[in-house]
């Protein structure tokens, strides 16, 4: 038996060729997707990375810290004792020496007593009209950063003062314990020396 052979028209030709190509556009289509799919997969976590990042570092926060006492002294006579940038060394009782730096941003060495830690401290405000100064660390053994400290003496009666250390500081991650405890040690110590000179 003689088989029917069936001849392709244009027409059909026409969506034939219709069908292959989009068939291979499809295919170029998949093929680009699933190139870029490892980059997308990369691009993602890597923002899911920076997110963790972020979210760790904002974790920890600034600290405040303001300790104050009362002392039988007026403000001017107070003032010269404490007021100077290096005077630190005569009431606070663990400073051995303090070597400074003068200029128009005066810096201080403090070692202490037994020669263990060093800080080195930049002033960043004075006013003489306030009785007060502000200064920072620029290396400390303390596991803070950004700290940044006033100390200042105002009148609460006319031969008493009150004289106040305070600061703000960021305290590294896990030490938040450590380094608020460490600093209210150091204040409460140079402020019971004051409190002895004007007894």
């Amino acid at each position: 038996m003689a088989s029917a052979v069936k001849l392709a028209t244009p027409d059909s030709l026409r969506t034939a060729a219709s069908t292959d190509t989009q068939t291979l556009l499809q295919d170029q289509r998949d093929t680009m997707m699933n190139k870029n799919m490892p980059k997308r997969t990369i691009r993602i976590a890597a923002l899911g990375a920076l997110a963790c990042v972020s979210l760790n570092v904002s974790s920890v926060s600034a600290a405040t810290l303001s300790r104050s006492a009362d002392v039988n002294g007026t403000v001017s006579a107070v003032w010269s004792l404490i007021g100077p940038f290096c005077a630190i060394k005569d009431w606070l009782p663990p400073v051995g020496t303090c070597t400074e730096k003068t200029g128009p941003a005066p810096e201080r060495t403090l070692v202490t007593k037994d020669g263990s830690a060093t800080f080195i401290e930049a002033q960043t405000a004075r006013s003489e009209a306030d009785h007060s100064y502000s200064y920072t660390f620029k290396s400390s053994p303390l596991p803070v950063t950004e700290y940044i400290s006033t100390i200042k003496v105002v009148a609460k009666s006319d031969k008493v003062s009150t004289v106040t250390w305070s600061s703000t500081f960021v305290p590294n991650a896990g030490k938040e314990k450590d380094a608020l405890e460490a600093l209210t040690g150091i204040y409460d110590a140079g402020l019971t020396m004051i409190k002895s000179k004007f007894k």
